[in-house]
């Protein structure tokens, strides 16, 4: 099985340069291609590790390939890429497209994760623990991995990309990656440790070790670069329904979802108080809430700088934070640790039991992954859930009044019978965390999708003209 690596601005030896063409016009079309607005001048690879021979009836390449976009250096993407000579119907809309010349020339490529083979290679690589070139396949050997399952892919969009292996496993493979430890292993790690069943524990994970494979001069002569977490198997939660589904669902019949709150903000508070036991704490004071407060507002200004409509609230909006600084200037100081960092009702299950679990902990992937990594109040995580309640509510049709201020309470009494403080008791800390996630949402919907504008709008008029949750 032949392997290829290639550092980052070396030269490619015609694989890349041919599947450029297609790529520029393939890569910026999906969900989790981060740099939409702005077209891809170049690739370079980054590695790329031959899984299955070209010369047999299908070929499989793992490609980590940067993305050039002008001056910008580019985002690193770990791409499948599947080699068939003619591409069945069945796999029509995984098309990247024809290959014209080049090694591949003749060939059609494409997205290997809609293939049965190739994710069968994946799960086999990960049971038996192979090392393929760069790639590191490892796994928990207190769970066992059937050979043998059948992988289905999921088709819900999301900026990364999973497969399920017969309502088994679930393996997410991250799309846009780099090096260093990745929140969406090491914190599942750490709850299993602390014996937390909120969360499922990692079977396996992949990585990739470019400064790890003796084999190739170049990887080991640029030294120094940390290993790529590339994706983590975990157990497959049956019959579980995800929490905006749920509470979708019962929105449409007119149901309470009272209840399903207050249980999932007792949920939230067990990952919490687990990762407190399971990894280092800190203390804010004045220090250290300037520069968080001055970041705060930092991503206001740009936000009403690239969005108009978010001009006439940004002063009052800026009193959320102002009165946060106040606070710790008067020597009020809070407690930080490690959170989810991207907590809505999408991350949550909800499973036939009643018992509700947290997943997909890598953060809000915008972010740099040093920051994803940095202890953070917990109230961070709370307000993203209150504003999941926020356009959960925004999304029924017709409108159920109340519906949203009912749950957040539920949530919030919820995690304070667990954790014995009830976020509202902190109403300037919660209001600036959740005016800084409306901010964000509505950078976000401005760009990406602008028929939602209006529920972080409206959230913003809410937080603008109160100095209260």
């Amino acid at each position: 099985m032949a392997d290829t690596v290639i550092r980052s601005g070396k030269t490619s030896p015609g694989l890349l340069a041919s599947l450029t063409p297609l790529l520029r016009e393939w890569l910026p079309r999906q969900r989790w291609f981060a740099g939409k607005g702005s077209p891809v001048t170049g690739f370079s690879l980054v590695a790329g590790t031959e899984l299955l021979p070209v010369g047999s009836r299908l070929g499989l390449y793992h490609l980590l390939v940067r993305a050039h976009q002008g001056a910008d250096p580019g985002d690193c993407y770990q791409l499948l890429v599947g080699v068939r000579e003619t591409l069945p119907p069945r796999l029509a809309p995984a098309l990247i497209g024809h290959v014209p010349d080049g090694p591949l020339a003749g060939h059609t490529v494409y997205d290997a994760l809609d293939d049965t083979r190739p994710a069968e290679v994946l799960l086999e690589a990960l049971r038996t623990e192979a090392r393929i070139g760069v790639l590191r396949f490892e796994r928990d050997h207190a769970q066992e991995i059937q050979p043998g399952l059948v992988p289905r892919r999921l088709t819900a969009e999301q900026s990364n990309s999973s497969v399920v292996f017969g309502d088994t496993f679930i393996l997410k493979l991250l799309r846009r990656v780099v090096p260093g430890v990745n929140p969406d292993l090491e914190l599942p790690l750490a709850l299993a440790r602390a014996g937390c069943a909120r969360v499922p524990a990692p079977t396996a994970w992949l990585t990739a070790d470019l400064d790890g494979d003796p084999g190739d001069g170049a990887a080991a002569a640029a030294g120094g670069e940390e290993p790529y977490v590339l994706g983590v198997l975990q157990p497959f939660v049956r019959g579980a329904t995800d929490g905006w589904e749920l509470a979708l669902r019962e929105l449409a019949k007119g149901e309470d979802f009272a209840a399903e709150a207050r249980a999932l903000g007792r949920a939230t508070a067990e990952v919490h108080t687990a990762l407190a036991r399971a990894l280092p704490t800190a203390t804010l004071g004045q220090a250290q809430l300037v520069p968080l407060v001055d970041g705060m507002v930092q991503r206001l200004d740009a936000a009403a700088q690239a969005v108009p409509a978010l001009r006439p609230y940004a002063p009052a909006l800026r009193t959320a934070f102002t009165a946060l600084a106040d606070l710790a200037a008067e020597g009020r100081v809070w407690t930080a640790q490690r959170v989810h960092g991207d907590l809505h009702l999408g991350q949550c299950l909800r499973a036939p039991s009643g018992e509700w679990a947290l997943i997909d902990f890598e953060g809000e992937p915008a972010r740099p992954l040093a920051e994803r990594r940095m202890p953070q109040p917990v109230v961070r995580d709370v307000a993203g859930m209150l504003r999941s309640f926020d356009y959960a509510a925004h999304s029924a049709v017709p409108p159920v009044p109340g519906w949203a201020e009912t749950c957040r309470a539920a949530y919030c009494a919820g995690y304070g019978e667990v954790s014995g403080t009830d976020p509202r008791t902190d109403p300037v800390l919660l209001r600036a965390y959740e005016t800084d996630k409306a901010v964000y949402e509505v950078v976000y919907e401005a760009r990406h999708r602008p028929e939602w504008l209006s529920v972080p709008l409206s959230a913003v008029r809410r937080l603008a003209a109160s100095d209260q949750i």
